[in-house]
Order: C-alpha cells, then sequence, then structure tokens
C-alpha cells in the first residue's frame, strides 16, 4: 500500500522536473536503467528491456561510422556530398584498354566534324560532300564494329555509341550515311554471316570501298516485314534464286553496292510436306545485274542522306548468299534491327546536347523581366 501512496508524488515530480530533463535520475531516487533487474517486470519482458539498453561506447562508434559512410544519396544531399552510385546503377563495361583507345578516338572524329565537315553545305548540296566521304574513310568510320582481323576498328557497342554521338551532335545526315551503312546494312553478315561471307565482303565494306544498305520495306507492307511481296524463287539446279521485287525508303539506296534484301522463298515442311512462302534473307550485290534505283526522295529535313526506292528485276543470287537460314527471314531482320536500334539513340541524344549548346550560347545579355536568361540554364 505504501507503494500505492507514492507513486502520484514520484509523478508529480517526473511532471515538473520534465520528462525530458536532464537531472540525473539519482536524484529522483531512480537506479539508472539498465543497472538493475525490474522487480516489477517479468522475465520475458526484462529480457526485451535489456535488449535495447543503450549500446556499449565501442557499439556507438562503429554505428556512428556506419552511418558516416552511408551512401544513401538523399543523405548525402544534406551532407553536401553526392553519392551517384544509387543514382547510375550502371555497369562498367569497358576495361582499362577500350576506355583508352575510345578517348583516343573521341579527339580526332570531335575535331573532324568541328573542322573539315560542314553539315550547311552538305545540306545545300543534298548529299555529303565528297572530301567529307574520303575523311570518314581514312578515319575508318565506315567499319566501327567490324574486327580488326577484317579490316575493321573493332569496337564494342558501348565504344560505338559514343562515336555516333559525335556525329549526331554535328551531323545527322552523315549520321544517317553511317548507320545505314553499319547499323543495319551489313549488320546482318557480322550477325549470322557464314566465315565465308565476312572475309568475302567486311573487309572493302570497312573500308568504305562499298557501301551498304537494309532493304526491308515495300509500298505495300510498310514496317510489316510479314506482308512483303518480294520473291526469290530457287533455280530447278539449286545453284542461285531469282529475285524480283522492290523496296521503298531506302537509306544509301543510290549508293550502295551491297544490299540486305528480304523476299519470300518457298519452303518445304518436313513433316507434313506442304510448301509454305517464309522470309528468307540475302546479301545482294548490285553487280549481280537487275538492280536499279530510283531518284533521291526529295525530304524536308536531313536532306544530304540519300534516300531511294530499289528495283530488283531477274537477279540472280548465288545460294551460298543466302544470310542465316532458309526461311528464317523473320529472325535476321528482327535482330538486325533490334541489335542497331541503340545506335539512332545514340546519335539523337548528341544531336539534343548540341541543340542545347547552341541554345545557352545565344542567351547571355538577353534580358526579360528578371535576371539574364543564361543564369537559369548555368547548371
Amino acid at each position: 500500500m505504501q507503494a500505492v501512496r507514492t507513486a502520484p508524488i514520484v509523478g508529480q515530480q517526473l511532471r515538473r522536473l520534465g520528462v525530458g530533463s536532464s537531472w540525473p535520475r539519482a536524484l529522483l531516487g531512480q537506479t539508472p536503467l539498465g543497472l538493475a533487474r525490474r522487480p516489477y517486470a517479468s522475465g520475458a519482458t526484462q529480457a526485451v528491456l535489456e535488449k535495447s539498453d543503450p549500446l556499449s561506447p565501442e557499439a556507438s562508434t562503429q554505428e556512428k561510422q556506419a552511418k558516416a559512410e552511408s551512401k544513401s544519396f538523399a543523405a548525402g544531399m544534406f551532407r553536401g556530398q553526392l553519392t551517384t552510385d544509387q543514382v547510375f546503377p550502371y555497369p562498367s563495361v569497358l576495361n582499362e584498354e577500350q576506355t583508352q583507345f575510345l578517348k583516343e578516338l573521341v579527339g580526332p572524329v570531335s575535331r573532324f566534324f568541328e573542322e573539315v565537315n560542314d553539315p550547311a553545305k552538305n545540306d545545300m548540296m543534298e548529299k555529303v560532300e565528297e572530301t567529307t566521304m574520303q575523311g570518314l574513310k581514312e578515319l575508318g568510320a565506315f567499319g566501327l564494329q567490324v574486327p580488326s582481323e577484317l579490316g575493321g576498328v573493332g569496337l564494342c557497342n558501348t565504344q560505338y555509341a559514343r562515336l555516333v554521338e559525335i556525329v549526331g551532335t554535328h551531323d545527322l545526315g552523315v549520321g544517317i550515311t553511317l548507320g545505314a551503312h553499319q547499323s543495319i546494312g551489313f549488320k546482318g553478315i557480322l550477325l549470322f554471316g557464314t566465315k565465308a561471307q565476312k572475309e568475302k565482303y567486311l573487309p572493302k565494306l570497312a573500308s568504305g570501298e562499298t557501301i551498304a544498305a537494309f532493304c526491308l520495306t515495300e509500298p505495300s507492307s510498310g514496317s510489316d516485314a510479314a506482308s512483303i511481296r518480294s520473291s526469290a524463287v530457287p533455280s530447278p539446279c539449286g545453284k542461285y534464286y531469282t529475285l524480283n521485287g522492290s523496296k521503298i525508303w531506302i537509306s544509301n539506296g543510290g549508293l550502295a553496292d551491297i544490299f540486305t534484301v528480304f523476299a519470300k522463298t518457298p519452303v518445304t515442311d518436313a513433316a507434313t510436306g506442304a510448301v509454305k512462302e517464309k522470309i528468307t534473307a540475302f546479301v545482294v550485290e548490285r553487280s549481280f545485274g537487275g538492280v536499279t534505283h530510283g531518284p533521291p526522295e526529295k525530304k524536308m529535313g536531313i536532306k544530304a542522306s540519300n534516300t531511294a526506292e530499289v528495283y530488283f528485276d531477274g537477279v540472280r543470287v548465288p545460294a551460298e548468299n543466302v544470310l542465316g537460314e532458309v526461311g528464317g527471314g523473320f529472325k535476321v531482320a528482327m535482330h538486325i534491327l533490334n541489335n542497331g536500334r541503340f545506335g539512332m539513340a545514340a546519335a539523337l541524344a548528341g544531336t539534343m546536347k548540341g541543340i542545347i549548346a547552341k541554345a545557352v550560347s545565344t542567351m547571355p545579355g538577353q534580358k526579360s523581366h528578371g535576371p539574364p536568361s543564361h543564369v537559369a540554364l548555368s547548371p
């Protein structure tokens, strides 16, 4: 009963001193927490309370160090430290040698587009100037991803994207010419070509001696690869296919010597014996005969890149020029397009950087209803 009577008195003292008071607990007639077991607590409760007792000095120091080393981006903002590992968790895909090689390429390529290439003149002429084309060939720009043993530069996708970004910053007409050539034009040979096909075509394609184009789109099919009408009929002897059809909006169509062409071919089902038409991919040379093209398309923009219709009239294509498997052309087309898409993204990233840089360069000195406009764009 005595303990019951004294409880309100102790409570009043606590309220007067304040719950958050810094007064020692000894002044309140209480034993400091954690130094003695509480007689009013059960064994289970006591165990829980003991676990929540203050940490030892060593543990407290370790906890402080852990907090100080936190990689939290939000916490770092309040400390004035930006930990970008948490914001850009992308793997480093280049080794030291590849990184150094890329750095050695960036400078010359940037200077070429700043000092040699004239995008305004290319646009006015509606074609890439010959001096620019020759300079790009000397730089190895037509075979950036072709293996070095076949005459190319041997870049990986990351290195290739960095250089394409530079091209996109300065001249998309040149970018389309190079991209249609290697991102999709001869990409099928890189991905699906036989050893003989690679050795025959890639060295000249890498040097720029021959130009490549990708021929898929047709007047009646648009981007629907499955509905193309061009046909390739095998000869009775099985040594060649006769290709007939036309393709529209082909980048490099009027320049190319080598074409990756998709056409329907008769394929016999091994299980049922039924004959079905399936798409097959072919490597077609202009020199085979029967390959012609229309006039360059008049475009509203990117005028320097060549875009034309291409016609195939009774072209005899050797059977060894089938790319991949007979009837497997749709797979080939999708792999080429999927693999080449990143090049377009890289080029347009460069284009956006260039646009922002030009916009910012015109801002200093202009005022509206406040501080100079460039102040807002300075970051």
